[in-house]
């Protein structure tokens, strides 16, 4: 799952016009405020529709839940982590640049820790992408559509689940935004309907998409294949963090976690709050029965921490490692840049020894001739 709404503009701002830049930055400061705006509206209805959790009772929902449960969701976290690091291979082979996949992982992971809890606005996944595959060769154009079509993978992906949800049971999002079962239905198949159109462009090669400031051809059927797969299985495993660490009794069940959490994760992200603070939680709860509440809040807790908090941990110790690999590998190139810029002085000493000669050869024709003429 991808926060990077403004792709395009994120890589190579540096060398837009002055204008445009400024456009940027007070773009960015809007969205940011809204961010902020949608936190604390959400923090307000939270308070007030939820009971208070004082850190002993969280420490004890903690608690509460088994060992294998805890490992189950760990195995969502890395589900879903494998398949954000899909989006990016994907991406590169539409590119034609196939790079080494510990390479794209690691990359793939900092970039979207970074963007899932700071914002696109404020360290977008874009920027980290362009500082990594530019030392691989890939230009600002390039790893600009490599990120525009990880987010489309991702939008691909929350279509393609968000339509079977909504066809196979409608009644959930009904009861979250109060519509009638039929709409709902009827919206489903709309949005699977867009996904077949979709195939239907890379089978019959249709016209380009035009994405944006980007126009991108529709990619051949087997990329489009792995599209299908990696977009809703990162999505699976999200849910899946969230689902085993509910309590048993009571749990709603797999496919209710899914449907709600779509349109929950989708309204969070859509808010421009860090990390959808609040705003996944509001939404999340409010589609759960009241005995369900608690219990449903210590799992998104859950999922914040292993699939926001720790991985941004680790993407901070990536960079730093990548960064230092950096720095250490222009120390040692810089000797080698000053010896190859500095002057050839090999053949000076030569050159200088044939100037002398030179000039006490002409120096004794002088005193002969001045010699003879007196």
């Amino acid at each position: 799952m991808s926060c990077e709404a403004k792709l395009e503009e994120d890589v190579g701002a540096e060398i837009a016009p002055a204008p445009l830049r400024k456009a940027k930055v007070w773009t960015d400061y809007a969205w940011s405020g809204v961010g902020i705006i949608a936190f604390l509206l959400a923090g307000y209805f939270l308070y007030k529709d939820l009971p208070s959790m004082t850190p002993a009772q969280i420490s004890r929902g903690f608690a509460n839940i088994p060992f294998e449960r805890w490992a189950l969701a760990l195995c969502g976290t890395l589900v879903a982590y494998a398949a954000l690091a899909w989006y990016d291979r994907i991406a590169l082979l539409y590119l034609g640049k196939p790079l080494n996949w510990l390479f794209i992982s690691l990359t793939s992971f900092t970039a979207y820790a970074l963007s899932h809890n700071i914002g696109a606005s404020v360290f977008s996944g874009a920027a980290v992408r362009y500082r990594a595959y530019s030392t691989k060769g890939l230009t600002a154009t390039e790893v600009g559509v490599l990120v525009v079509l990880t987010a489309f993978t991702f939008a691909l992906g929350t279509t393609l689940l968000g339509g079977l949800v909504l066809v196979a049971e409608p009644q959930l999002v009904a009861r979250l935004l109060h519509v009638n079962r039929d709409l709902a239905r009827t919206v489903g198949f709309l949005m699977l309907g867009a996904v077949a159109f979709y195939v239907a462009g890379s089978l019959f090669d249709f016209p380009a998409l035009k994405l944006g400031s980007y126009r991108l051809n529709y990619p051949r059927p087997p990329i489009v294949l792995r599209q299908l797969i990696a977009a809703p299985l990162e999505l699976l495993g999200a849910a899946a963090i969230i689902y085993f660490a509910m309590p048993a009794q009571g749990n709603p069940g797999y496919f209710v976690v899914l449907g709600v959490f779509l349109a929950s994760f989708s309204a969070a992200l859509a808010s421009h709050a860090p990390g959808g603070l609040g705003v996944l939680e509001l939404l999340f709860t409010a589609a759960m029965p009241k005995e369900l509440k608690a219990p449903a809040l210590i799992a998104l807790l859950v999922f914040r921490l292993l699939y926001l908090i720790l991985p941004l941990a680790l993407g901070l110790i990536v960079v730093t490692v990548f960064e230092k690999g950096r720095r250490a590998e222009a120390l040692r190139a810089a000797p080698n840049v000053d010896a190859d810029q500095a002057p050839d002085t090999s053949e000076a000493p030569n050159s200088h020894s044939s100037n002398v000669v030179r000039l006490d050869e002409a120096t004794r024709r002088v005193r002969k001739s001045g010699g003879t003429q007196g």
